[in-house]
């Protein structure tokens, strides 16, 4: 079965989704695409926030989220219930926040990284998986107060 990535952008990073859409189809894997789609200029946090959703409301798709700097969208992203968004910007951070933090939302900063490096990123993310553990209680205390803070 194909993994399915949600994927959206603001204007700043527009170019870069669409290089990464290119980039995740000629690897095999099933788009959704939540936006925008021009370089006009557009609200980051409508974008995110239905990124965030999708991901949030069904645990086999993983999301990714361009802006200018990654920071807005990775804002936004994690005030979505069962999200663990991680703006990264190295090869280290993209393998350690799947490894230890089981991120469910990669953002990036297309005005910070280019958009190879930004593929760069997002392979090693999408290709490195949880090692659960002692890692688990750590994700599972996030878990326990995003419920008990959401009641």
């Amino acid at each position: 079965m194909q993994k399915t990535i949600v994927i959206g952008s603001d204007h700043a990073g527009f170019s870069m989704k669409t290089y990464l859409i290119h980039q995740l189809k000629q690897q095999g894997f099933c788009i959704e695409d939540k936006g925008t789609y021009s370089e006009e200029p557009v609200d980051f946090s409508p974008i995110a926030q239905l990124v965030a959703e999708t991901v949030a409301v069904d645990v086999s798709k993983q999301g990714l989220l361009v802006c200018g700097t990654g920071i807005g969208m990775s804002i936004m992203a994690n005030k979505v219930p069962g999200i663990r968004a991680s703006l990264v910007h190295d090869l280290f951070s993209a393998k350690a926040t799947r490894e230890h933090n089981n991120a469910n939302v990669l953002c990036m900063g297309a005005r910070v990284i280019s958009p190879a490096m930004g593929w760069e990123i997002a392979s090693v993310w999408l290709n490195t998986e949880f090692l659960g553990g002692k890692h688990e209680r750590r994700i599972q205390y996030i878990a326990d107060y995003e419920a008990n803070k959401h009641k």
